[in-house]
């Protein structure tokens, strides 16, 4: 076999008279990012098979994001449900990632890619994640674009192998949000997370209604210089759910152990899902 063979994932697009296939194949949802036209999209994961959490919020997200970055979309959800589900089944995976991206030039044709499942290394989330800060911010943060995917693309490559992921820092310190994920830090019994210059996660708005039983929220980015005060920190994302962070910039957190408030949050977030997911 070719050095250069893969098996490629299924990649299909959704036009108003039915599927086509994509002009390109790909082994993963990050190479076809380099593939798919430039637009908005939205990620999420599969549970039990076809089941998902908050789709429709995800596809309020969508359409929000299409308005902010000045694309036409009108978006027909009965036949984009049934075209991903019958793509979930198709493929046979026991849960799957997805992304559905809306092109600029096209908006009536929908691009669907789907992978196989990869959860949260075990390793993460017993220990927690090494996460690095970095001074990148999105240029439209409420808005979720395959621009930012290609510009984040060369820093996520960059990162060290042992590090999870790059926490985006301001001029000023802020910790405003994962590359691909929220994030927050218990300061004092607070927790703390960005509260505009982000994108609103959808798994975010869950996690966030679940933590202010635990403990106070404020809607306010932790700042890089009060990471010795961090008392836990984590991240949240509709692929991962909450992962613990232990390190931030080499600095460990609390002693470098994953905190009880995370668990607490871990464990209700798992709870939520299994209650709440739907069929798509």
């Amino acid at each position: 076999m070719s050095k250069t063979a893969f098996t490629p994932i299924p990649t299909l697009i959704l036009t108003p008279e039915g599927i086509i296939p994509t002009p390109y194949r790909a082994p993963s949802l990050a190479a076809a990012v380099s593939l798919e036209p430039d637009g908005v999209y939205t990620v999420a994961r599969t549970f039990h098979g076809d089941r998902a959490l908050l789709f429709d919020a995800h596809l309020d997200r969508l359409e929000q994001s299409a308005r902010l970055s000045g694309i036409a979309l009108e978006l027909d959800r009965e036949q984009l449900r049934a075209a991903l589900r019958g793509a979930l089944h198709e493929a046979g995976y026991a849960d799957a990632k997805f992304r559905i991206t809306v092109p600029r030039e096209n908006p009536a044709y929908l691009y669907l890619a789907l992978e196989p499942y990869q959860p949260v290394p075990e390793a993460v989330q017993r220990d927690g994640a090494h996460v690095m800060t970095l001074p990148l911010v999105r240029a439209n943060p409420v808005a979720k674009t395959t621009a930012w995917m290609t510009a984040r693309k060369p820093s996520q490559e960059a990162l060290p192998s042992d590090v999870y992921e790059g926490i985006l820092r301001d001029v000023d310190g802020r910790l405003l949000e994962g590359m691909s994920s929220n994030f927050y830090a218990v300061v004092a019994g607070v927790l703390y997370t960005a509260g505009e210059g982000v994108l609103a996660g959808i798994t975010r708005k869950a996690v966030l209604d679940l933590a202010r039983d635990l403990l106070p929220v404020r809607m306010d980015a932790p700042n890089q210089r009060d990471i010795p005060r961090f008392e836990e920190a984590l991240l949240t994302s509709s692929g991962r759910g909450v992962v613990p962070i232990t390190y931030i910039d080499d600095q460990p957190i609390a002693g470098g152990a994953v905190g009880p408030l995370t668990r607490a949050l871990r464990e209700r977030y798992n709870r939520w899902t299994e209650i709440h997911s739907e069929p798509i």
